[in-house]
């Protein structure tokens, strides 16, 4: 999965050639290309409003005289790859030439103009008594030209990204198509866009994996009025949650607190993990009972694998400060009677062992704490209860662990010999 820079959020149709250009070797400079950034994608409006008479899409001749191939060209002498915007109807959304009845052609233009990546979009519908067919009915016209293409052609196919806004529950079927869908309408630059947009994806973080991607849409670090810890909270469960990762911020005004979060090496670690794919989900929603849907205040304890350990994300969705807390074993990933050193992404720093639970004192108001714990043994010897569930918590005589029982040392001892089969 690539980690993608796309103009669309800092400039919109405001878009040529030099500042395409500009954008990839800022990404350099400004440590991004290090941090994994390895694509540059065009969005809307980069053609003339018409098709050429022979029907293919043009570049705008204003915007990009070098035309397309130059351009991509440049970008991959640069060490990235190239993305295109297209989209499943007659129009684009913002009302140039779509792709409907034109897949085919199309797709082999974006490869023949050296493009890697298709994001393509769903505005312009054709009416029913000509598609005959659904939004997944379009879009696999658009992924069996990509097929087709690639076999006849012998060459790698296009990445496809479905932008249908989470219509018809892409997480059900898109991966047949593509590598990535979106599961909601459009983000804001705002904390209660961004809560919502968490709240909504945490009923379906089973779909992402390494074959395909819940896409929570672009980041919007560095816009609107998010504050840094909201913005850092944005950027932790997007990456975490294994959305791809768009910048969408206007790079030659970026501040250092945005590129700090974008730049972080250890979150970004996980969402492009090599060896596990999958994304964390929630094991408790804190606030609200669990499985409950509130777009103020989503889940608040997340979980999940990476190759290096079992991974942790705390958001505290209240508008104050708060001490947030969770025993290990809650988590499907922690195995128990084993400590864990734990690993701080934000701060950078081992923040010593934890034996059966865990506090988080201060977590600021719409906060973040994203928390790798790796295996450090044995948990010490005399913990008590002896089991840290202890939900049928029996010793091999049978003796049962009653929690509501006053027990004796002599107690305490026996269930304690017999648990550890001493």
């Amino acid at each position: 999965m690539g980690i993608i820079v796309s103009p669309w959020n800092a400039y919109y149709c405001a878009i040529d050639e030099k500042l395409i250009i500009k954008t990839a070797e800022l990404m350099k400079s400004l440590g991004l290309a290090d941090a994994g950034y390895n694509h540059l994608s065009l969005d809307d409006c980069y053609s003339e409003k018409k098709r050429s008479p022979e029907g293919d899409i043009v570049a705008n001749q204003a915007r990009f005289p070098s035309g397309m191939k130059a351009l991509t060209d440049q970008i991959h002498d640069l060490g990235y790859k190239a993305g295109i915007y297209s989209d499943s109807g007659w129009f684009t959304c913002q009302l140039y030439p779509g792709s409907y009845q034109n897949e085919a052609r199309d797709i082999k233009l974006f490869q023949d103009w050296g493009f890697d990546y298709l994001k393509y979009d769903n505005c312009a519908v054709p009416f029913d008594n000509i598609t005959r067919e659904n939004i997944m009915g379009r879009y696999e016209r658009m992924a069996n030209a990509i097929k087709d293409l690639a076999e006849s052609s012998g060459r790698p196919p296009l990445f496809l990204s479905m932008c249908q806004w989470g219509r018809e529950q892409g997480w059900f079927w898109a991966r047949k198509y593509g590598q990535s869908w979106r599961t909601t309408d459009d983000i804001g630059a705002s904390w209660s866009s961004v809560a919502s947009l968490i709240n909504q994806n945490s009923f379906y973080t089973w779909a992402t994996d390494f074959y395909g991607h819940n896409d929570m849409d672009m980041l919007e670090v560095g816009n609107g009025d998010l504050t840094y810890e909201e913005t850092k909270t944005h950027f932790t469960a997007w990456a975490l949650m294994k959305s791809p990762l768009l910048i969408g911020l206007h790079l030659e005004s970026a501040s250092e607190e945005s590129l700090e979060i974008l730049t972080n090496h250890e979150v970004i670690a996980i969402n492009q993990d090599p060896v596990v794919g999958t994304s964390i989900s929630p094991f408790r929603w804190g606030i609200n009972p669990n499985y409950v849907s509130n777009k103020t205040h989503p889940a608040q304890y997340w979980s999940g694998e990476s190759q290096n350990g079992t991974i942790f994300m705390l958001i505290n969705t209240l508008d104050e400060p708060a001490t947030m807390f969770f025993n290990l074993t809650e988590s499907p990933w922690i195995r128990a009677g084993t400590q864990y050193n734990v690993r701080d992404l934000w701060t950078h720093t081992d923040n010593g062992t934890a034996v059966r639970n865990f506090t988080v004192y201060d977590v600021p108001a719409h906060g973040v704490v994203a928390l790798l714990l790796q295996d450090a043994g044995d948990e010490p010897e005399g913990h008590w209860p002896p089991c840290a569930v202890i939900e049928w918590c029996m010793g091999q005589d049978g003796t049962m662990y009653d929690p509501d029982k006053k027990w004796s040392a002599e107690e305490h001892q026996k269930l304690g010999n017999v648990t550890r089969g001493l």
